[in-house]
């Protein structure tokens, strides 16, 4: 069998590869680890990789075009490149970022298989990028490996070309391999001074480049009935300071501002909180896993992962501070029981997906 290409471009990617990485790993099939930096530098993703105790990757992109066409374009022309050297049996890749979308490309134009981990993700919103980088993936890959039957059936509506598998989605089987990583290595509770606290996240351009959704999250965080633990994504604090606010946030002392933190230190943020807030879409699969089970606030207008939302895990409250206040109150005071089992799978979704590749490609 010639090698599985693994693609990856930022962190929450790397996060997500990282199981099927090992599953090829432990059946002993030659692969291809490819990290295109999209969001990283070097120094920066290989500690990120060595942290999660994985091998280092066999080819690095360093990208240096910095708007998304530019972007998209340099990982495109250097994908082809490297893919006609590998000579791969599939082109693995995984979510909606530019690297997804470029490599998958690439891989096209060289008549080699696409496999989309975590295929059929859709929110309809058409202001996020990430909603027209997955839709055209999806509308090209051979193999579409979905982490729900609601992601199934999207595909299903769409008439997409490629063969469409129910996986789960690794984003739980990378919290089930990684929380024993941090618990051995994390030290962030050491900084957190709080019994009880939300932790709350927002990088989204959408949320962040708006000065008024800005304001309303720093009222959110006045007023918050429980501390905030807040690490402050790079993207945010640049908008903040642009917009005079960034000195409000620091000087409360119910917030505690955290730079970004690693993967393996929100873990344990999140397994230790009482409640999150965020707009990020990863957090919203991984609070669902089995060792953490917590209520998400999503503070956005919608979401991809209505799964959550219908488990019981996940509430979509939009950028109304009046709103996300009353709903944290509502969340913190009530005693929902949330499910067991979370609605991303099991934690075995890269073995299913090297399962089927195995099936289809030796």
């Amino acid at each position: 069998m010639k090698p599985v290409a693994v693609v990856t471009g930022t962190r929450p990617e790397i996060i997500k590869m990282a199981p099927i990485i090992r599953a090829l790993e432990a059946a002993k099939l030659p692969y291809s680890f490819i990290h295109c930096g999209q969001h990283y530098d070097y120094n920066m993703a290989q500690q990120f990789i060595e942290n999660l105790e994985l091998s280092a990757p066999d080819h690095w992109l360093k990208i240096e075009s910095v708007s998304a066409g530019a972007q998209t374009a340099e990982i495109l022309m250097k994908m082809d490149e490297l893919i006609g050297k590998i000579d791969p049996s599939i082109v693995l890749v995984e979510g909606d970022t530019n690297t997804v979308l470029s490599a998958a490309i690439a891989a096209n134009k060289r008549v080699v298989p696409i496999g989309h981990v975590e295929a059929g993700l859709r929110s309809y919103d058409l202001r996020m990028p990430e909603e027209h980088n997955r839709r055209l993936t999806d509308n090209i890959s051979q193999y579409l490996f979905s982490p729900t039957k609601h992601a199934m059936e999207n595909l299903k509506r769409e008439n997409v070309w490629g063969k469409i598998y129910l996986t789960g989605n690794t984003a739980i089987d990378a919290v089930n391999e990684h929380l024993p990583i941090a618990e051995k290595t994390s030290k962030i509770m050491e900084q957190i001074p709080f019994k009880e606290y939300v932790v709350a996240t927002a990088h989204r351009a959408e949320n962040v480049d708006d000065p008024a959704v800005l304001n309303s999250f720093i009222e959110v965080f006045e007023k918050s009935p429980l501390p905030i633990v807040y690490p402050m994504h790079p993207r945010t604090r640049k908008r903040l300071q642009e917009n005079n606010m960034l000195q409000k946030i620091e000087a409360m002392k119910n917030v505690l501002v955290l730079p970004p933190t690693g993967y393996l230190d929100f873990l344990l943020l999140m397994r230790n909180c009482k409640l999150i807030i965020t707009d990020s879409g990863g957090i919203q699969e991984e609070a669902t896993a089995p060792a953490i089970r917590k209520r998400v606030l999503v503070i956005r207008l919608s979401t991809e992962r209505q799964e959550a939302v219908e488990a019981g895990f996940a509430t979509v409250v939009g950028t109304d501070a009046k709103k996300i206040l009353l709903t944290m109150n509502q969340a913190i005071c009530e005693k929902r029981t949330l499910p067991l089992k979370s609605p991303f799978g099991d934690g075995t979704a890269a073995q299913k997906t090297l399962q089927i590749i195995k099936e289809n490609l030796t």
